[in-house]
């Protein structure tokens, strides 16, 4: 057997820690927003809302490398996209990573820098179908991952990390607070208008089948972040070190000041947003991990704990607009809000040491003096956010008038939920008639609670969604009292 082949120009240690992260980053999305998704979501709905994410993921990478690698990462076609092509042969595979257009070589090789690229990609699709689960006909999400990873996601990756125009002006996105949450929080939003909403029963009572899966699946988001943020220097650096703190840190906080903002307003602290608080804070110390001091990603915590919440809970239930789009699980403030709020905390809190530990001549942001890194990262949302409102709604409108494919499901799947559209059902415990219809996540709300997070709260019984329409809770209960009907179920 020959020896293994080492280049001059590879750091085992480099390539090993590139290759870790971004292990660390696919794993946010299979299993880990796979197994969130399927227990955010009514039962009915766990099957196809975990393949959504299952096909985003398998469906991009065939894409990334027969050519959309190379329109985030290879030579100028243009100031923001670059020349498509494959990335399968043995020596491109083999050979040293380089950026062409940004000037810059890694000590690992290419092939490790296409996948580590790709788990970014794929995790973008997957946190955007958030915004569609529960009524995205699966047909049309099958087109439109492929066309909106070619026309908007490579847009947004050449334009800020390639070496694109963005990239040269000096916006900084230090793991994907643009490219990867503003431009999916974006497209998640402007998708949901053109999809249209769910059935009215899911929307008014859209509460997790299995929070406990949600707990899992945010446990696997979060511990990857250390893989999404401290990969980005391409090396096992001082930098990555910080940038795996800050993360850490900035989450902490966000968590903490979501969870006294539920206290405050709905008088209960509540696990759902805990998790979103969690999320808004790993979204917005994205773009500024490796770039700030520890006490800016405090600040940035408390910003992304606070603000998003503000937008989910008061604007996004209060402004008539926004209850008119079904977002499903409110990505537009967790990612597009969030992103937009953590690029604008560079351009308030980069410091001038961290920008040179991560290779870049910025001279920090305005609490060193730059304020102009305020605009440029202004400069810089406003393109990713009008780019993704545009093209994610070109590729929506080709597929619905185009092709002639239906962006939402029938009246009669929407009803009928994972069993009309794949054939099988999350939950099958054994033959128990009585509880069927529970099982497949088909029930009403016999009782109330305090209002909380994603308007939770009340117990649930077993409805058959094809008989009449179930009695009023007063008719049921002297029925109940006897005997002789279901009983109520209650909280303790």
């Amino acid at each position: 057997m020959a020896a293994n082949f080492t280049s001059d120009w590879l750091d085992t240690g480099d390539n090993a820690w590139q290759l870790t992260a971004a292990s660390l980053v696919a794993l946010q999305s299979v299993p880990g927003l796979v197994v969130l998704y399927a227990g955010i979501m009514r039962s009915k709905w766990a099957i196809n809302s975990a393949f959504m994410a299952f096909y985003g993921f398998a469906a991009t990478l065939i894409v990334w490398v027969l050519w959309a690698y190379k329109m985030g990462f290879g030579i100028y076609m243009l100031p923001f996209v670059g020349r498509p092509g494959p990335v399968v042969t043995m020596a491109q595979e083999l050979g040293q990573s380089c950026l062409p257009s940004a000037g810059l070589c890694q000590n690992f090789p290419l092939s490790t820098m296409i996948y580590f690229q790709f788990v970014f990609a794929a995790i973008t699709i997957v946190i955007m179908a958030g915004a569609f689960l529960g009524r995205m006909n699966f047909y049309a999400w099958m087109i439109f991952v492929p066309l909106w990873i070619t026309f908007s996601y490579t847009v947004g990756a050449y334009s800020l990390w390639g070496g694109g125009f963005l990239f040269q002006r000096g916006v900084i996105d230090y793991s994907g607070g643009y490219v990867i949450h503003l431009s999916s929080g974006t497209a998640g939003f402007v998708g949901a208008h053109w999809i249209g909403p769910r059935l009215v029963a899911d929307r008014e009572d859209s509460r997790p089948n299995n929070i406990l899966c949600v707990l899992i699946g945010a446990g696997i988001l979060w511990i990857g972040w250390n893989g999404f943020n401290g990969g980005d220097p391409y090396a096992a650096s001082a930098d990555a070190g910080a940038a795996v703190l800050n993360t850490n840190v900035a989450t902490a906080m966000s968590l903490l000041c979501w969870t006294i903002c539920d206290m405050i307003y709905f008088k209960k602290p509540s696990v759902i947003g805990a998790v979103q608080g969690m999320i808004t804070g790993l979204v917005a110390i994205t773009p500024a991990a490796g770039v700030v001091a520890g006490w800016g990603a405090i600040c940035i915590g408390f910003a992304s704990g606070t603000i998003p919440w503000a937008s989910m809970n008061i604007m996004g239930k209060k402004i008539a607009y926004f209850r008119k789009i079904d977002d499903t699980l409110g990505v537009v403030h967790t990612h597009m809000v969030a992103g937009f709020v953590g690029g604008m905390c560079v351009g308030l809190f980069a410091t001038i040491e961290g920008c040179a530990a991560f290779g870049l001549t910025n001279p920090g942001g305005a609490i060193e003096g730059n304020g102009k890194q305020v605009y440029l990262q202004l400069y810089g949302a406003l393109f990713v956010i009008g780019w993704n409102i545009v093209w994610t709604s070109l590729i929506l409108c080709f597929i619905k008038y185009v092709c002639r494919i239906p962006l939402r499901m029938s009246e009669a799947e929407l009803l009928a939920g994972d069993d009309a559209i794949h054939g099988e059902a999350a939950y099958v415990l054994g033959p128990c008639g009585a509880h069927e219809h529970l099982l497949a996540g088909h029930y009403i709300k016999r009782a109330e609670t305090e209002p909380g997070e994603l308007g939770m709260g009340g117990a649930i019984i077993g409805h058959d969604p094809h008989a009449g329409a179930i009695a009023p809770v007063h008719e049921k209960k002297s029925a109940a009292d006897s005997g002789t009907g279901p009983s109520e179920i209650k909280h303790d």
